[in-house]
Parts: structure tokens; C-alpha cells; sequence
């Protein structure tokens, strides 16, 4: 069954490294040009989610899940390389999961604070938020440095890396791993939720408002824009609310058995390292979500993005039509 599994997982992350990396630096470049009818301020979250759905990728799935498979014995594999990847892995994780939380409260902000949204929301803010939420979480992960050893020493030469016995056992490195995980992503999940729910109820307050109001005016067969407007932000905004938490989900179960049971994750039988290895699948797949959400749900995006994946067909037809010429 392992086995099995094993060989699923490499053909898995070969398909999303294939198309995680293409589809995310085109939504970087699409969204980047501000051609989608966004705010700047969403158009910033929204590449800085893809900025940071790249990177988990390329961390994750290139060159650590793919480097583990085919490339055994790289210099990747050494053990200062290998604590330097999981540092980027773990950095580029929290940020695509908090960038997520901004977005979210970027939303709440434009549709049910909109003085001050206008007022104080402006593009530099929302560009500090960013940043300063990049220079937290990077100061969050350094513990990593310390709290990784060789898994084995050949010729004095340290071989990949693993977790330390103590990290387990010992009461600080104990809090730090529930504090790890309360950021990263219990407590997103209830910002998201939190922020969803009063947005909702803002919405339905106000649509019900507007409605009494048209049904008094002649016109009210007319579609109203402003009602239109609020319900595609707001499938926007549930679909990638929705997508983070459950693809995040079994990641938050996974590491509250093996606190509550404490069970250390190298004595899990076959049927937990199964588990184990989904969550991972489910993680690297929240990365590549997104994009298609915009394009689902985002008309003028989905019209850049089909432009963008014509244009090199386009360019290689002319050539040969010209050469045919």
C-alpha cells in the first residue's frame, strides 16, 4: 500500500510543479498589469498570495518533495541546505496562509468600512501590512536553525536534517510548536470565518435595505450594479476563504493528534503515514487553487490568463506559416 502510495505521490508532485509554477507566475504577471477591474490594494494582496503560492512550490515541491525522490545524495541533501529549504518552506507557508487572512480583511474593510477603507486604506498601508507581515514570520522560523540535526554524518559530512528528539519533549520547544501552529493556521481559520460571517451579515443588512428602497422606485426591474458588484466580490472572496480551510484542514487535525495523543510522527503506523502524506498533497494543491478561483469567478482575468497561454501558439503558428510562405 505504501508502496503504492509512494508512487502516486511522485507522479502527483511532477503534475503540480508542472503546473503550480507556470499557472502562478502568469497570475504574478496578469494581475500585476491591474487590467482585471480590481482595486490596487486587492490587486497587491492578490499577488502577493500568488508570490507566496510560487514559492511554496518551488520550496516544497521542487526542491524538497521532488529532491527527496530523484535526487538523492545532492548537495541539496546536505544538512545546511536541507534547514534552509524547510526555512523557506516555512516562511512562504505562513505567508500564503496570513496573506490569505489580509485578503480577507481587505474585503471586510471595502465593503462594510468604506470611510475607512478611503480614508486610511491606501496603497502604501496595505504594501506595509505585506511587508511587515513578511519580516514577522521570517523572525518566527529562525528557531528552525536550532532546532534541526543531521539524520546521519558520512566522512564528517551532515546528511539531510530532521527534527530534534527534544523538540518533542522539552516544555519550550513544546509551546513554540503549539504557538507555530495556533498562528499557522488555527487562527486564520477563525479570522477568515470571523471576517466572512461580518461581511455576510453586512451585505444581506444592506441588500435587504436597497430592495425595500427599489421596490418603492419605478425602475426597480433594472438590475441594480452596486448589488452585482458585492455578490461576484463576494464569491471571490468565499472561494478562497472555503478552498484555505479545507485544504489546510487535515494539517490542523493532523498536528492536534499528535499533540492531544502525544504520539511522536515517526512511530505512526502505515494508515497515519497515509494521512500524513495527504495532508502534505492537500497542502501543495492549496498553491495552485487560487488561480483558477480568478478565473472562475473573474472575467477579465480569465480573459488575460487565455490571451497569455494563446499568445506562444499564436507566435510559433506565424512562424511556421511564414517559413510555408
Amino acid at each position: 500500500m505504501l508502496q503504492l502510495f509512494t508512487i502516486v505521490d511522485k507522479v502527483y508532485y511532477i503534475t503540480i510543479a508542472a503546473i503550480g509554477v507556470p499557472v502562478n507566475t502568469l497570475a504574478i504577471a496578469i494581475l500585476s498589469q491591474g487590467k482585471c477591474v480590481l482595486s490596487r490594494c486587492t490587486t497587491h494582496y492578490l499577488v502577493a498570495m500568488a508570490t507566496a503560492d510560487l514559492m511554496v512550490i518551488v520550496t516544497d515541491v521542487i526542491l524538497y518533495q521532488l529532491n527527496h525522490y530523484f535526487y538523492q545524495g545532492s548537495f541539496l541533501h546536505l544538512t545546511p541546505a536541507c534547514i534552509g529549504i524547510q526555512f523557506l518552506l516555512y516562511v512562504s507557508s505562513d505567508c500564503s496562509v496570513w496573506f490569505t487572512v489580509t485578503f480577507s480583511a481587505d474585503w471586510f474593510v471595502t465593503i462594510c468600512c468604506r470611510r475607512l477603507k478611503l480614508k486610511y486604506y491606501l496603497v502604501k498601508i496595505v504594501a506595509v501590512i505585506l511587508l511587515t507581515t513578511f519580516i514577522l514570520f521570517f523572525i518566527k522560523n529562525v528557531p528552525i536553525f536550532i532546532t534541526r540535526e543531521p539524520v546521519m554524518v558520512v566522512d564528517n559530512v551532515h546528511w539531510s536534517c530532521q527534527m530534534k528528539a527534544s523538540y518533542f519533549t522539552e516544555l519550550r520547544w513544546m509551546v513554540y510548536d503549539w504557538f507555530d501552529k495556533v498562528l499557522t493556521p488555527l487562527l486564520p481559520f477563525s479570522l477568515v470565518l470571523l471576517f466572512n460571517a461580518l461581511t455576510v451579515r453586512y451585505v444581506l443588512v444592506v441588500n435587504r435595505i436597497r430592495k425595500g428602497l427599489r421596490s418603492q422606485n419605478t425602475e426597480e426591474k433594472r438590475s441594480d450594479p452596486e448589488m452585482e458588484s458585492r455578490r461576484k466580490s463576494m464569491i471571490l472572496l468565499f472561494t478562497i476563504s472555503s478552498s484555505f480551510i479545507l485544504l489546510w484542514s487535515p494539517y490542523a487535525i493532523n498536528f492536534l493528534y499528535y499533540r492531544i495523543a502525544t504520539i511522536d510522527t515517526k512511530s505512526y503506523n502505515d494508515s497515519l503515514h497515509i494521512f500524513e502524506r495527504i495532508r502534505y498533497i492537500l497542502l501543495s494543491l492549496s498553491c495552485c487553487t487560487n488561480t483558477f478561483i480568478y478565473g472562475v469567478t473573474q472575467s477579465k482575468f480569465r480573459k488575460q490568463f487565455m490571451s497569455a497561454v494563446k499568445y506562444p501558439l499564436t507566435a510559433i503558428s506565424r512562424v511556421f506559416t511564414f517559413r510555408m510562405n
